[in-house]
């Protein structure tokens, strides 16, 4: 049997595809592009924008045209959130919600065995009732550690991999529908998260990066810390680096800062989610800190991490522009914090796109998506100039890269500690390989 897989969204989403691509190829499956004709499609859907929700409607149609005897799965925030607009798609078969992860490849793969009439391409034809898969939605009661989905992502250029530790979100802020779409907050166990880092490690990837929808909340589940978490991990063999995806600044905690700073396998790189730069709206849209806390924590890591001739902590912070109520004043409290105060060496901009549910999407001050679109313009222009004078100031400095396995042309390229993207002439001897490097 064959079956394509495509994602849209986060890398946690990314971790989950390639687990349940590990699960089906395990129990006899053939993987194909997602150009082919194969007999079960899946999509690992977004919802974290309307263009996202759209993107994943079109993949859904256009496997559907592509093949239309075979079978589509979907699972992600979309299929949560839009479960019963879903299911009255052509060619949906199965829709998983977030807390029935676990069951696609059983379900797949059972419904599949050569005892099963799915395989009988009579059966398809006939166009009879498919059976379909109601999810229920994430509560309280079922959010625990034993049903948070384990995922890793296979090594990207057979160097760095992707784990998933924690889920779900309390946070409820007024723009988000995470919490509706992936659940209340939990985490596995740090025990089960060992044992898939030493996975990874057997695979021969270097790099390991922690992913989360709200990574920083590890143990609320457990009863186990997130600082303890990590230096579990730094004990597991063969992985040399890691990475944190992100984690909310209120915590990242000084303790957290110290023992990475203490000579760990933790990087000199931070992503932490601003959202905006001005305390008014942090407070209405319900952030749990302030700019002073945000400026705080990122003064604490450069106290603690940087000195002369070592190079700069990377820091990639995120910003929502156009929430509802942001002024033009308002925005160029979030620019001058960014340019004057923090000085990241990048900023992943996100135009706000109203969710429904939300609370803010009720609200009457929307902003016009022409603005949006001439400040998301204004944010980028400024990333440019910060990434630029993050890299000039890391000149002449030592650093140690982690080369990728792409031919380019005769180039391979890889990344540093903190984050700067280098290349050289291709060498096979060096794939997979760290090397000191001068800026």
């Amino acid at each position: 049997m064959k079956i394509a897989f495509t994602t849209l969204g986060c890398k946690l989403n990314y971790a989950e595809t390639a687990t349940y691509e590990r699960g089906l190829v395990a129990a006899g499956w053939e993987v194909v592009p997602w150009t082919e004709r194969a007999d079960v499609y899946l999509i690992n859907t977004c919802a974290v924008t309307q263009t996202a929700e759209k993107k994943s409607r079109n993949l859904i149609r256009r496997a559907h045209r592509a093949a239309p005897e075979g079978r589509i799965v979907v699972t992600g925030c979309y299929a949560e959130l839009r479960k019963e607009k879903l299911l009255e798609l052509d060619g949906v078969w199965k829709v998983f919600g977030a807390g029935e992860k676990q069951k696609i490849v059983p379900t797949v793969a059972e419904a599949f065995s050569p005892e099963s009439s799915l395989r009988d391409p009579s059966h398809r034809q006939a166009g009879g009732p498919l059976p379909l898969m109601r999810p229920r939605v994430a509560t309280d009661s079922g959010d625990n550690a034993s049903s948070t989905f384990g995922a890793y992502s296979s090594g990207e250029e057979r160097t760095r991999a992707f784990l998933k530790v924690q889920d779900g979100c309390d946070n409820f802020c007024a723009y988000c529908t995470v919490p509706f779409a992936r659940g209340r907050s939990r985490n596995l166990s740090i025990c089960e998260v060992v044992k898939m880092a030493r996975s990874i490690a057997a695979e021969g990837v270097k790099e390991i990066v922690l992913t989360g929808v709200n990574t920083g909340d590890f143990g609320r589940t457990t009863g186990e810390s997130f600082l303890d978490l990590l230096k579990a991990l730094n004990e597991v063999e063969g992985i040399e680096r890691y990475r944190i995806s992100s984690i909310e600044p209120n915590l990242i905690t000084p303790e957290i800062i110290d023992w990475i700073a203490s000579g760990t396998k933790f990087q000199r790189h931070f992503h932490i989610p601003l959202q905006s730069g001005s305390d008014t709206l942090l407070k209405r849209v319900g952030r749990r800190y302030d700019t002073a806390l945000f400026a705080s924590r990122i003064d604490y890591i450069r106290a603690a991490m940087e000195r002369p001739g070592v190079s700069r902590v990377f820091f990639g912070i995120d910003v929502i522009v156009g929430l509802p109520g942001e002024t033009e004043e308002l925005f160029q409290e979030t620019c001058t914090f960014l340019k004057e105060r923090i000085r990241p060496a990048y900023i992943h901009v996100f135009p706000y796109s109203r969710r429904p549910g939300t609370r803010a999407a009720a609200w009457k001050d929307q902003v016009q998506d022409s603005i949006k679109t001439e400040r998301v313009a204004c944010l980028e222009a400024l990333c440019q100039e910060l990434h630029a004078a993050f890299v000039a100031a890391n000149k002449g400095v030592h650093e140690t890269v982690l080369w990728e396995s792409s031919d380019k042309e005769g180039i391979m390229g890889g990344y540093t500690g903190n984050y700067i993207r280098v290349e050289r002439s291709f060498d096979a001897t060096r794939v997979n390989q760290l090397e000191e490097i001068v800026l």
